[in-house]
Parts: C-alpha cells; structure tokens; sequence
C-alpha cells in the first residue's frame, strides 16, 4: 500500500477500571490492587462496545499495546482481549507505569494538603517518588518509540496503524499533555476517568501535527 493510501496512525490510551482506591480518591501508584466488581463490568463494557473488528479498537490494527505491570491494567488488556482467538502484540512494561507518589502513596489529596496546602503534583512531584523531571523524561522516552512505530509504518508499511498503552490516570494525563510537548503543570486540565478511551493522532496527515481526537470515550 502507498504512503498516500495508508490511513493515518493513532494512540489509544485506556485507563483501568475502577478500583477501591480509585474509587475513594486515594493516590495508587506501586500499590497492586485488583478492579472492583464494578470495574471489571466498566471494562466488559468498554470490549463489548469499543473492541472488534471494525471497531474503535480494532485488533486486526493494533501494532502493539504497551501493558503496565499493576494487575489492575494488565486484567484491563486481557477483558479487552481475552475472547479473541490471539492477542495483539503486547509488552507489560513499567514504562507505562503509574506516577511514583512515594510520601504520599494511599493517601487522598485532602490528606496530603493537611500537610502541604499548596501541593500540585503536576508542579511539585512527590517526595520520595517521581519528579516532575523524571516523569516527564519517562514519559518523553515512551512517546518517543511511539512515534517510530507510527513512521514505520506510514512510510515504510511496517506493521499495523494503531498503538494501545493500558495504564493509569496521572500516567496518561501526563501523555497527553507531552504528546504535544506542552509543560507538564498542564496536564491539571486533562482528565481521564476509570475504563476511559482516549484517542491521539496527528493533523493534515503529518507526524509533525500531532493532535487530541477525543478523551474519555465510551465513559458512561
């Protein structure tokens, strides 16, 4: 298929489904927690809908999906995908892992203003977890390969269209923000909800123009 001919490439993210802390706001990093009932029905729902061919997600497109190591993302994949005959090509990777929040993992940001008011973890990083530099450098890396699996096949025809990374929610609102290369004190205005899709590509058929389609899809 020639260059011209080849549909433009896309970044879907997933957030896990909800979680018991996930649910009553408290900072889950390292922490290995399962999906509620409730998560794992959101996520069922997301596969019913969202998964197949000719479907948002659809596997025959997928070139790969990046997995992180928390049983409360790599469950995520596996509702998504189990009821296919094979997988798409995936790596459970800690590059796409949560946000370190060090000092402050399993607790709510009310707990941790009691503390520290002005606390704003897009500004301020965690004491003993990731910094604001750090995660943004992780991240940088991650999108980085993302790129070049999007130019390898839009201009050599190497591979499928479609990249999948299943991961968690400050991990993807600091995606979204540097997918653009914007400050990380901006992803404060992105939000990602438990079991969301989001979908990121480029305008005008350009990997230089790399665009936002849509946030949240599929969220009930």
């Amino acid at each position: 298929m020639s260059e011209a001919k080849r549909p433009m490439p896309r970044l879907f993210l997933i957030r896990h489904g909800e979680t018991e802390w996930s649910q009553n706001g408290r900072h889950t990093g390292r922490t290995d927690i399962p999906l509620t009932e409730r998560g794992v029905s959101l996520i069922k729902d997301r596969a019913q809908h969202a998964v197949g061919p000719g479907k948002l997600l659809d596997p025959d497109n997928m070139c790969h999906v990046f997995i992180s190591p928390r049983q409360r993302s790599h469950n995520t994949f596996h509702l998504l995908f189990d009821v296919y005959p094979k997988a798409p090509p995936h790596t459970v990777t800690e590059e796409v892992r949560e946000w370190d929040y060090g000092d402050y993992e399993g607790l709510t940001s009310k707990e941790i203003h009691k503390t520290n008011p002005d606390w704003d973890i897009f500004m301020d990083g965690c004491p003993g977890g990731e910094s604001v530099e750090e995660m943004t450098k992780r991240v940088d890396d991650l999108i980085a390969k993302v790129r070049e699996i999007h130019r390898l096949y839009l201009e050599e025809g190497v591979g499928r269209r479609d990249v999948l990374i299943c991961s968690h929610g400050h991990f993807s609102r600091v995606l979204v923000t540097r997918w653009f290369g914007f400050k990380l004190c901006l992803g404060t205005h992105f939000n990602i909800e438990p079991a969301g899709i989001s979908m990121l590509g480029y305008n005008h058929n350009s990997l230089k123009e790399p665009s936002l389609t849509g946030l949240n899809l599929y969220t009930l």
